[in-house]
C-alpha cells in the first residue's frame, strides 16, 4: 500500500446485514500489568485443555467501558499513550474507541487453577468480558521485519 494512502469511502454504503452473536467465555477478575486473573466460565473450561503447554496466549476481550454510541462512532483519534500527538484512524492504532470495541493482548501465562488463569501483561480492566483466547505461536504471530509508523516507537507497550 502506498505511503499516505487514504480511503475516501461513502459513509453509508450498502452492506449485507447479518445476525452475529458473541458468547463471552469469561471475565477479568483481577486487573494488573504484573499479575491479573481471568476466570473462564465453567461451560468453557474444557476448552482450556492443553493451554498450560504454552508460555503466552492471546486474549480477545470486550472494551465494555467504551461500548456506547459515541465511542463506536469514533474514527479519528490522537493516541494518548504516545509521546507525539498524531491524528490517526482507529484502524491504524490501538485506541479503545472504535466501531467494535474489541481489545487484543498477548499475555504470559503464569498458572492455571481450574478455570482461573493467572497472567502477566493484561491491559484489560476488571470485569472486562473475555471474547476468546488463542495460543501465541511465534512462527505465526511474530513478524521480525514488520513496518510501523515512527510515532509508534514512543510511549508504553500497548
Amino acid at each position: 500500500m502506498p505511503k499516505g494512502f487514504y480511503c475516501k469511502c461513502e459513509p453509508r454504503m450498502q452492506r449485507k446485514e447479518s445476525k452475529t452473536e458473541i458468547h463471552f467465555i469469561g471475565t477479568v477478575e483481577k486487573e494488573g500489568e504484573d499479575e491479573a486473573q481471568i476466570r473462564i466460565y465453567p461451560e468453557y473450561c474444557a476448552g482450556l485443555k492443553g493451554i498450560a503447554e504454552y508460555s503466552h496466549v492471546i486474549i480477545l476481550y470486550w472494551l465494555h467501558l467504551r461500548d456506547n454510541e459515541k465511542e463506536r462512532q469514533t474514527l479519528l483519534v490522537f493516541p494518548k499513550r504516545h509521546a507525539r500527538n498524531v491524528e490517526t484512524g482507529v484502524f491504524a492504532c490501538r485506541s479503545p474507541s472504535r466501531p467494535n470495541p474489541i481489545g487484543l493482548c498477548v499475555v504470559e501465562l503464569l498458572s492455571i487453577n481450574e478455570c482461573v488463569l493467572t497472567v502477566r501483561g493484561l491491559d484489560a480492566v476488571k470485569n472486562s468480558p473475555i471474547i476468546d483466547m488463542k495460543p501465541y505461536l511465534p512462527r505465526a504471530d511474530s513478524i521480525s521485519n514488520a513496518r510501523v509508523p515512527q510515532w509508534t516507537n514512543h510511549g508504553p507497550k500497548t
